[in-house]
């Protein structure tokens, strides 16, 4: 059973979905599961009739001996096994990108850059079934992937492959740094910008986003940082951007042997928010002295209104 368009289901195991076996290393498999057929793997087989019908979170045992334990697969888990065109968003940065943006059931989102769909998947979950999620992807082979990993996580084994993904998304095949988004102005409560270059449409970003809403960019480099986060300021309609990363690092517990873990999810992205001022007014400007050379001659970026051109290494002016 699907719980409202949520993509949890419950009950027991039937045809058509997905599970996660994983056994006793801490090893992973997904499958699709069929009437008939079996897995296979080097510690032998595990036939599907054994795991329809039952309720997840049971272990079963392959014909070799091993162990396997057997639940439906989380988001986190799904967004980071499912098909992929581009590079997904980590499950780390989908969650900050969430609660740091403070996406709320109802919300209207923006997204640029559908990628592979992973994030379209945790904001449609955030604005639940009274919001809505506009995604705008430029390749139609990114937007096709897209579609069918959103239809696959939401619409459950029995989903029609021609219906829609979902029914508070839409997704167009458009470059949003050519063209404005076709929302009307002021009526689009969030926007997430997951594109190379997210400094190329800030200015239709701010058309778009009603007073008090957040824009928030999720960028690879430090050259896109720092072109992100100047293009902010220099925008003048927005309140000092906020940047920062999120490094997990997971711990090893057992006995006396308690340490961080030789492994740990690292640089994955940078992440900068802002709010939308109302129309007109502008933000007061953080007073700061820039770092020698930071608007040197080598610099040919955007610069935080009232900054002259050929200014160096000067304080900001009130």
């Amino acid at each position: 059973m699907i719980d409202d368009r949520s993509g949890v289901r419950r009950g027991p195991l039937q045809p058509g979905e997905w599970v996660r076996l994983t056994d006793s290393k801490g090893r992973r498999h997904s499958i699709r599961l069929e009437k008939g057929r079996e897995f296979h793997t080097n510690k032998g087989a595990i036939a599907h009739d054994d795991l329809l019908g039952r309720d997840e979170g049971f272990t079963v045992t392959s014909t070799g001996g091993a162990d396997y334990l057997v639940f439906r697969p989380l988001l986190s888990e799904f967004v980071v096994s499912m098909p992929r065109g581009a590079a997904v968003v980590y499950p780390k940065d989908a969650a900050q990108i969430v609660a740091m943006a403070d996406v709320f059931p109802g919300a209207r989102v923006v997204e640029a850059g559908a990628g592979s769909g992973a994030l379209t998947c945790w904001l449609l979950r955030a604005v639940g079934p009274t919001g809505w999620v506009s995604s705008y992807e430029r390749r139609p082979e990114f937007a096709d992937v897209a579609r069918r990993n959103v239809a696959q996580f939401f619409g459950g084994p029995d989903a029609d492959p021609t219906a829609e993904a979902h029914p508070r998304w839409r997704l167009t095949v458009a470059d949003l740094a050519e063209e404005p988004p076709a929302e009307e102005p002021g009526s689009v409560d969030r926007v997430v910008l997951d594109m190379l270059a997210p400094w190329e449409c800030v200015g239709d970003v701010a058309d778009a986003l009603a007073p008090g809403g957040i824009v928030v960019a999720y960028v690879a480099t430090t050259t896109q940082l720092g072109r992100i986060v100047e293009t902010l300021r220099a925008q003048g309609e927005f309140t000092e951007p906020q940047p920062w990363e999120t490094l997990v690092r997971e711990w090893h517990v057992e006995g006396l042997a308690v340490r961080p873990s030789h492994r740990m999810n690292g640089h994955t992205g940078f992440l900068v928010t802002a709010r939308r001022m109302a129309p007109g007014n502008r933000a007061p400007r953080k007073k700061r002295r820039p770092a020698p050379g930071a608007y040197g001659p080598d610099y040919t970026g955007p610069r935080p209104a009232g900054l002259p051109a050929d200014v160096v290494d000067e304080p900001f002016q009130d």
